[in-house]
């Protein structure tokens, strides 16, 4: 079994495990409390409170200081002792996988990162050989930091495509080309820390719900596009993840149902083959080529270190007014898979992320206005539509994010 230090004593007593997990998330939440807060508001006798308290101020878990907002403080006697989470406490490895790029990063009990790096692949590099540098990264990410390994509660990762969350097995991720590849048991093998894998954009929606923005929001969904469109949901800080571990491929919903494209998966008209960056730059190429004294050429051809869709959201914004045509064209058709979305699952918010948070500006008026349009009933009024305020580093936040709620703020397995 692999390595965690523990941070609930050697009981196995699950309403024990329960409570303390309570009071953690608790001090997540809302940062301090005083002991008798607590206890009401975890409906917990003054005295369980003292003594689960009491451990987890001995393991360093928990810190407490004086109230400093407390008018005890200027009256006599002791001031109020508040509690709060302590968060370089213990740290987890968050592993986001993406098409060539591996992101890994050590991150602490409120999801910041402390440390990260970064790794290339070829898509023709095996499966194992990717994992085994992975590992290597990631004893290296480790030492580097100086941080006791012993910290390191546990690992996460966010994997393209199909992903069998209880095995740890990446079942499909067609753009990489892997196939039942199981991760979990590859990196557990060498490296003595648990570890957790998901879908990478199922994990992005759990840092939005328990870290971003979407904390304290009941049904909440992120839209991610980049290679791929893919989109998370979590409900009631659970991730829902459908009876196949499929829920979410809003990508591979039918969009053009007659004459559209030819999709990776094998279909026609998905919704990929309109919103995915490799069809954007497919597309801005020929915008340029036929006009090649246009600004998005001029910047194509410019010799700086923007990356390909900087240039393409730069030439909009500058002025190019057939690539915003193209982009808020396009940002019609996210509009329409959003309004699905809503009649389906009837969200409080969507969070984009991806080359839709990078070009929000321009890409969310129009997705809006559809979907407030086209959602049935008027649904769509009252969701609030956002870009993911971890900006490029959602997938690592989001791996990291899957470790820390299984290994330490909702383990509901831990012995």
């Amino acid at each position: 079994m692999a390595h965690s230090i523990g941070i609930f004593g050697s009981s196995n007593n699950q309403v024990k495990v329960h409570n303390i997990q309570a009071i953690l998330l608790t001090l997540l939440r809302e940062k301090q409390y005083s002991r008798v807060e607590l206890a009401k508001k975890l409906s917990l006798s003054n005295t369980t409170i003292t003594n689960l308290t009491t451990e987890l101020l001995a393991q360093g878990i928990i810190a407490e200081e004086p109230d400093e907002n407390s008018d005890e403080l200027r009256s006599v006697g002791r001031p109020r002792k508040m509690l709060r989470l302590v968060p370089k406490a213990r740290y987890v490895i968050g592993i986001h996988i993406g098409v060539k790029i591996i992101r890994i990063a050590i991150i602490d009990l409120f999801a910041n990162i402390v440390q990260c790096d970064s790794y290339f692949f070829e898509l023709d590099q095996k499966p194992e050989s990717v994992i085994q540098n992975i590992v290597q990264l990631t004893e290296n990410l480790i030492q580097s930091s100086k941080i006791d390994k012993a910290k390191v509660i546990g690992i996460g990762v966010g994997a393209p495509g199909l992903v069998n969350h209880d095995l740890g097995i990446n079942v499909l991720a067609p753009r990489l080309n892997w196939e039942n590849v199981p991760i979990r048991e590859l990196i557990e093998s060498q490296i003595n820390i648990p570890v957790c894998v998901d879908n990478n954009v199922r994990t992005m929606a759990l840092a939005e719900a328990f870290f971003g923005d979407g904390r304290g929001v009941s049904v909440l969904a992120f839209v991610y596009g980049r290679i791929g469109v893919g989109s998370g949901i979590v409900v009631n800080e659970q991730v829902f993840r459908g009876s196949g571990a499929g829920a979410g491929e809003i990508g591979h919903t039918t969009i053009i149902p007659k004459g559209g494209k030819q999709c990776t998966c094998g279909n026609t008209g998905c919704l990929e083959t309109l919103l995915s960056e490799p069809v954007w730059i497919q597309h801005i190429e020929e915008i340029a080529s036929e006009n090649p004294e246009s600004l998005i050429a001029s910047y194509l051809r410019a010799e700086d270190d923007r990356t390909y869709m900087e240039r393409v959201f730069s030439a909009a914004r500058d002025g190019d007014q057939t690539v915003l045509d193209f982009i808020e064209d396009r940002a019609c058709y996210l509009g329409i898979a959003l309004a699905n979305l809503i009649n389906i699952l009837n969200p409080e918010m969507i969070i984009l992320g991806g080359m839709f948070s990078q070009g929000g500006d321009l890409i969310i008026p129009a997705a809006e206005a559809k979907m407030r349009e086209a959602a049935f009933a008027g649904l769509g009024e009252n969701v609030e539509l956002l870009v993911t305020s971890f900006k490029t580093h959602a997938g690592v936040i989001g791996a990291g994010a899957l470790a820390l709620t299984r290994f330490f703020y909702q383990n509901s397995e831990i012995k």
